[in-house]
């Protein structure tokens, strides 16, 4: 193989590597999201010293849906990154996990009624700003 082949194979396992980590922010978020519904439900107390509550719980917990769909939903956000982070570089992947954060935010926003506010603002364009920029340095090199 050349070393120009060479080059064009790394930057498409490169940018392959950031779609999945993208797409792994966008599971995290998802999961996220479907956890705080399922902490809503109400579960019955556990008390691992009385072996009476544990049947009662784990069978609320079975029929919460909604968390367990979430960390179901986190299962591919793990897998993903495991994929991503085989030929990608970890300098630039990594800090794109950040975008978790701001699909969380507009998200509780929208779910949770949660407040905006200036430095949330402020503090998710920092966010996308540095993600952009670890970008834009990345297709320099």
């Amino acid at each position: 193989m050349t070393s120009s082949t060479e080059a064009v194979l790394v930057r498409t396992h490169s940018r392959k590597s950031i779609y999945m980590v993208l797409g792994s922010t966008v599971f995290a978020a998802v999961g996220q999201i479907l956890m705080k519904f399922g902490m809503g439900y109400h579960m019955p107390a556990f008390d691992l010293h009385m072996p009476a509550t544990w049947m009662p719980f784990m069978l609320a917990l079975l029929g919460n849906y909604p968390l367990l769909l979430g960390y179901f939903v986190q299962s591919f956000n793990a897998l993903l990154l495991i994929l991503a982070l085989k030929n990608g570089e970890l300098s630039i992947l990594f800090p794109i996990i950040s975008l978790t954060y701001v699909w969380v935010a507009v998200a509780s926003i929208y779910f949770f009624h949660d407040q905006a506010n200036l430095w949330k603002s402020v503090g998710i364009a920092l966010i996308i700003g540095g993600v952009a920029l670890l970008g834009r340095a990345s297709s320099r090199s």
